[in-house]
């Protein structure tokens, strides 16, 4: 639960507690203290009251009469003097604490919890050995009470302002260091996505300072291993192209003379022989196996180097893949979108987006079972974005990449792009997203 909150809330809360705890505590010592306190000094007021008390009974004993005597002293005395005397006929008089009502503006709650002790003294007065009265001591504490009012509230007071002054360095504190670490925490997580060309804030304490200057060199160093991979892909790329280039000029120059020398020597072997009509049969079907062969080298040279690109241009030799794909996939509808500014792109961006359609076409023709496949290429300005949705049987299991899908994955961090599979709403969906920039600058392979 605890981990959970904020480090501004983990930061304040303690304090906050803190000064409670401070405030209930001083609040406790003042009840405890102004008991002892108000005893203290009321207590030569009782030691006064017994004083007095002896003195008038000693001239109520020598006085011819003693109630006039009496009645003189009780009318001497003040209503505001702490000392008065209370007839045995009128009752319990009323104590010190019972006679506080808020005095001079203290609250009464405040009243109520400071803990007042018993501070009546009582002195009998007697005439003629009889209990007339008592002299009591009623101490006005109207002043003490607000003096220990006062005294609350400065500790209230104090307790506030070190709150505040505390509560607003801590502020100023947790924001110098939260600011770095959220500036850190941003920076990581861009990291982590691949963006390692904008730096983080170096700023906050020396540790916060230093946790930035290695995430930097942390991400600087991460640039240049992808760059490094980066390179290492295209050029792995580019060894691929110039290995199927060198195979697919062999499969020209070698094996399309020799099938057409065999069907040439076949075509006049038929004719020239004196027994041609024993040699039709098997002539027609070295022709036939000849012309496979030489489809099939075709295909094969399409597969490795589609060399018109160069010479057509992009944008025409996709629409050629899309014709030949109709013409061997009669059963399934193809719908295309194809940017013509496409043409403008050459080199391994050419080659890759040209063969990124030709395998997710071939994998849809041979495990999709799809009856409707859309192809969409489009430019948008730094942005080459590529398209193939097919609403076939779905991604294979755990939507892991084939072998030729993973092939062009790389051909595609080689470019600075990103490759995607996805399935959504019924259909099954190939995205690419290239730099065209990046691919400019990118040398030729081959």
């Amino acid at each position: 639960m605890w981990q959970r909150l904020s480090f501004r809330t983990q930061l304040f809360l303690p304090l906050g507690l803190s000064f409670l705890a401070a405030l209930i505590m001083g609040g406790l010592l003042l009840q405890t203290f102004a008991t002892g306190q108000l005893a203290d000094e009321t207590e030569p007021g009782r030691r006064s009251t017994r004083t007095v008390a002896a003195a008038l009974n000693s001239t109520l004993r020598a006085s011819n009469d003693p109630r006039k005597m009496l009645d003189a002293f009780v009318h001497s005395l003040d209503t505001s003097s702490d000392f008065q005397f209370r007839s045995a006929e009128a009752g319990p008089a009323p104590s010190a604490k019972d006679s506080l009502r808020g005095p001079r503006g203290v609250p009464q709650w405040f009243v109520n919890l400071i803990a007042v002790p018993d501070m009546d003294a009582a002195s009998p007065v007697l005439i003629d050995g009889k209990r007339v009265g008592d002299i009591v001591f009623m101490p006005d504490l109207s002043a003490d009470m607000f003096e220990k009012w006062i005294g609350f509230l400065a500790l209230t007071s104090l307790i506030a302002v070190l709150m505040v002054l505390t509560g607003t360095i801590a502020n100023l504190f947790a924001g110098s260091a939260l600011r770095p670490l959220q500036n850190l925490g941003a920076g990581l997580t861009r990291i982590r996505r691949g963006d390692y060309a904008t730096p983080i804030p170096v700023a906050g304490p020396p540790e916060l300072r230093q946790s930035c200057e290695e995430a930097n060199a942390l991400a600087a160093t991460l640039a240049q291993l992808s760059q490094d991979n980066r390179n290492l892909l295209h050029r792995l790329v580019s060894l691929q192209d110039d290995e199927r280039r060198d195979l697919a000029r062999e499969l020209h120059d070698e094996l399309g003379p020799l099938l057409f020398s065999i069907r040439a020597g076949t075509i006049a072997l038929s004719e020239s022989s004196p027994q041609a009509g024993h040699l039709g049969n098997p002539a027609q079907e070295v022709m036939r196996s000849v012309e496979a062969l030489q489809q099939a080298n075709r295909r094969i040279l399409d597969r490795l180097r589609p060399l018109y690109i160069e010479e057509l241009g992009l944008e025409t030799s996709v629409q050629t893949l899309l014709q030949n794909f109709r013409r061997q996939a009669s059963h399934i509808e193809l719908t295309a979108m194809i940017d013509p500014d496409l043409n403008a792109i050459d080199g391994p961006l050419a080659q890759t987006v040209y063969r990124l359609i030709q395998e997710a076409l071939t994998n849809v023709l041979r495990h999709a079972g799809a009856s409707n496949v859309h192809v969409q290429a489009t430019i948008a300005g730094e942005v080459l974005t590529l398209e193939i949705s097919d609403d076939g049987g779905g991604l294979p299991e755990a939507n892991v990449f084939g072998r030729g899908l993973t092939g062009m994955h790389e051909r595609v961090r080689a470019l600075s792009g990103s490759l995607s599979l996805l399935r959504a709403n019924d259909r099954t969906y190939v995205r690419c997203r290239l730099p065209v920039g990046t691919a400019r600058d990118e040398p030729a392979s081959g």
